[in-house]
């Protein structure tokens, strides 16, 4: 199942500050078009902690119906950092859903034995498989890969989104003795090329909006055995993923997705700010040398 590239899709706005649903339903459709493998909604790129209750369900729904209608995998982000609400959250998910993106608790910064304590509750409760998402530099909770592997042999644990920010040993070591079933996306985009040269399957990747079909190219090129090309898009993907997040995400990558025609506004809500003209431009120029 985790294999490829999945699109963290963005939640376009309206001039009027309401969810555009058909914006989205397009976007959707156009990454997958560009051959993504699946979708994830609900992820920080979606600016999901703006979003109320009654817009994350339709968001849900009409994730479902476009992965349902493309017969490709749904991942769904489920918050919390309490071991209770996060169960509640993985039990309400509709019938479509393919697996649940969950991050390490946040904020508390359990021990990593509560870390496996509350990944444990969550898999036994789950309805869906589990994608750990290992983020330290939000969450504050750093994981060893001891910790993951242990996690991995779950069966209703399915991979770690992996977003350190960079290629740390951790990284190296889980990489190189992964439990069976237990896959490795790259969640950090400007790395993406090494953690695929190193053995990751694919990539959670915000900045696939934009050159979908090169960072499709990236995997199959790593999976191939191409190193000179992995290489040659993998530098060249890197500077791209660079000029999207130069501010706040996912304000650089609407705006030039607003640029493209891709969605109606660039809006986002506070406490993000809408992106710079300038990082706009440079990053819709970088992308114009991607071919």
């Amino acid at each position: 199942m985790l294999r490829g590239i999945y699109v963290p899709l963005i939640t376009p706005f309206t001039a009027g500050d309401q969810v555009d649903l058909e914006a989205f339903e397009k976007l959707a459709h156009h990454v997958l078009d560009q051959g993504a493998s699946g979708l994830v909604a609900l992820g920080t790129t979606g600016e999901v902690a703006m979003l109320s209750a009654e817009e994350r369900a339709a968001v849900i729904e009409n994730c479902v119906r476009v992965s349902g209608e493309r017969d490709v995998p749904l991942i769904v982000g489920v918050s919390g950092n309490d071991t209770r609400s996060t169960i509640a959250g993985l039990r309400a998910l509709p019938s479509g859903v393919t697996a649940a993106l969950v991050p390490v608790p946040y904020f508390l910064r359990p021990s990593e034995r509560g870390v496996i304590a509350h990944f444990e509750a969550l898999a036994e409760a789950s309805p869906v498989p589990l994608v750990i998402y290992h983020i330290p530099y939000r969450t504050g909770q750093p994981v060893c890969a001891a910790t993951l592997r242990h996690l991995g042999a779950h069966p209703m644990i399915a991979g770690v989104k992996y977003a350190v920010g960079g290629v740390d040993q951790d990284a190296i070591d889980l990489l190189a003795d992964l439990p069976t079933g237990f896959e490795v996306l790259g969640g950090d985009d400007a790395f993406i090329s090494p953690l695929l040269a190193l053995g990751a399957s694919g990539g959670i990747l915000a900045s696939a909006h934009l050159a979908t079909d090169r960072f499709v190219a990236l995997v199959e090129a790593w999976e191939s055995g191409d190193a000179a090309l992995g290489r040659s898009l993998g530098h060249r993907l890197a500077r791209l993923s660079a000029a999207l997040f130069a501010e706040p995400n996912p304000t650089v990558i609407k705006g030039v997705l607003h640029e493209r025609g891709l969605i109606p506004t660039a809006e986002v809500r506070l406490p993000l700010l809408p992106a710079s003209a300038q990082s706009v431009t440079q990053a819709t120029a970088v992308l114009s040398t991607m071919g």
